[in-house]
């Protein structure tokens, strides 16, 4: 079969479309025939060499696919690994059979970035009606969703935080209440100024270094800050927890990796709760650009340049394989 490999850390022009041996299910695992394949910020990392858990080489990258799998079902999947080819392999509890009125690049955003969005904002972030809730990357995958569902869930207001106008146009007309260029030199002052000059209670924040030094000093009493990703290299100023005592503040990281070994069940109660509100009308997957395997460096570059919206796939399969 046809598979995308890295075969080296460090850069995009490491991976090769290689023929390789079709993966062998284990017990209470299951094969999937592969039609489409997201991209996530964290396939990066894997290239790089610098994610949370540094896989060995030759390794193919993609955590979630669409396919079909041995009854014919068409299935999202979380693969954990090797999920950009042609057949991947992945846990029975992490399969999750799809409605037709999904396409594939729909179902895929409710993969890694809506499983994310779900659990930062519940989970971590503890999320109640009538908080004030700034999204960073509020146009990407995991933000366009998180926009979205912090407005389904009574959020008071929602302040959307992009690097552009478009992006900040698209997460205004996807329900966020006001929106805040990411590159503004004064970031904590906009942040409060787009919550009305009151701090504010709930930070989703994916950026590290200064942008993370700002949102903690815009943070409210009581308020959380959700740390699930960190796009720039500089470091953000090191926190002792004792300031975190005056206004009773709180920093939490999030990783669905961990979430998904420790509990696979999460991904199917998440799935079917975010199908549920697309059948509502209160959640609308943005599905940004659809690349062939072969050009999966391409989709990459896209992703990191940060010139994406919404989801990034890989068509893989033949449409009905």
């Amino acid at each position: 079969m046809k598979a995308l490999v890295l075969h080296e850390f460090g850069d995009v022009g490491n991976l090769a479309l290689d023929e390789v041996p079709e993966p062998v299910p284990q017990t209470g695992h299951q094969l999937i025939r592969v039609r489409s394949a997201g991209v996530n910020y964290a396939d990066w990392h894997w290239i790089e060499g610098t994610y949370l858990r540094r896989p060995e080489l030759p390794v193919i990258p993609g955590t979630e696919v669409v396919g079909f799998d041995a009854a014919g079902r068409r299935v999202l999947a979380m693969t954990m690994k090797a999920g950009w080819a042609e057949a991947a392999v992945a846990a029975n509890p992490v399969v999750v059979p799809l409605p037709d009125f999904l396409s594939d690049g729909e179902a895929l955003a409710l993969g890694l970035q809506g499983f994310t969005a779900w659990q930062v904002l519940r989970r971590c972030g503890r999320l109640t009606r009538g908080d004030s809730v700034a999204v960073f990357g509020a146009a990407g995958g995991t933000g366009s969703l998180a926009v979205q569902l912090a407005r389904a869930w009574g959020a008071r207001r929602i302040i959307a935080v992009a690097s552009t106008a478009d992006k900040r146009e698209l997460a205004l007309s996807l329900g966020a209440h006001a929106a805040v260029d990411s590159n503004d030199d004064d970031l904590a002052g906009a942040l409060r100024e787009a919550n009305g000059g009151r701090p504010i209670d709930l930070i989703l924040e994916t950026t590290g270094g200064k942008t993370r030094d700002a949102c903690l000093s815009s943070l409210a009493m009581f308020g959380r800050l959700v740390v699930f990703g960190s796009v720039t290299a500089a470091p953000s100023t090191p926190v002792a927890p004792e300031g975190l005592m005056h206004g009773s503040r709180s920093i939490v990281g999030f990783w669905a990796s961990d979430l998904f070994h420790a509990q696979p069940l999460l991904l199917r109660d998440t799935v079917t709760g975010l199908i549920g509100l697309i059948k509502k009308g209160q959640l609308r997957p943005v599905v940004g650009g659809e690349y062939p395997l072969a050009d999966g460096a391409k989709a990459l570059e896209a992703i990191t340049s940060r010139g994406t919206v919404g989801k990034l796939v890989l068509k893989v399969g033949e449409p009905g394989n």
